[in-house]
């Protein structure tokens, strides 16, 4: 569902403190039954239920879902990687786009300014798989020119958790 700006600044702007506790909430531990979100926020399971739909019509809740330990997974190296395009016309962006979409390694991929065309966040098994992935996969991508990786040694903050200011 593609929504407008000026839709969501509205929405926004007509959120109460009930409705932040709730997506709070919701953002902490997305598996709360309606009953113990009511609780939470001192409201009936009914206002709850209402609330909820609002804000899963009005956009701002998109998805439920499961964060799975990465490491536990056996994908325990994480990197950056900065992809420079050699043509930059709509059709050849379009075509990257679209085939990033079929990479199961990218978590992110992110179209920039500045140096890079696009940000890709990548989650692979070992340096083996990294470099599978980089000849296999991303660098024989038509129109891909430069491939800067960069391995992340320590993950400081990592958080799905977005700010809801009043």
């Amino acid at each position: 569902m593609s929504l407008s700006i000026n839709y969501l600044r509205e929405t926004m702007s007509e959120l109460d403190q009930k409705d932040r506790k709730i997506l709070n909430a919701l953002q902490k531990n997305a598996r709360l039954t309606i009953s113990e979100l009511a609780d939470n926020v001192d409201l009936s399971v009914s206002g709850v239920k209402k609330r909820l739909t609002k804000l899963e019509n009005a956009g701002l809740i998109q998805q439920y879902a499961t964060i799975l330990d990465r490491a536990k997974m056996g994908l325990t190296l994480l990197c950056f990687v900065e992809v420079g395009l050699s043509v930059h016309d709509r059709q050849q962006v379009a075509n990257f786009d679209a085939t990033i979409q079929s990479f199961e390694e990218i978590l992110e991929c992110h179209r920039l300014t500045g140096g890079a065309d696009y940000l890709l966040k990548i989650v692979v098994r070992d340096r083996d798989h990294l470099d599978d992935f980089l000849m296999d996969k991303l660098m024989l991508l038509s129109g891909v020119d430069k491939v800067k990786t960069s391995v992340v040694l320590k993950e400081i903050k990592e958080t799905t958790h977005i700010p809801i200011y009043s």
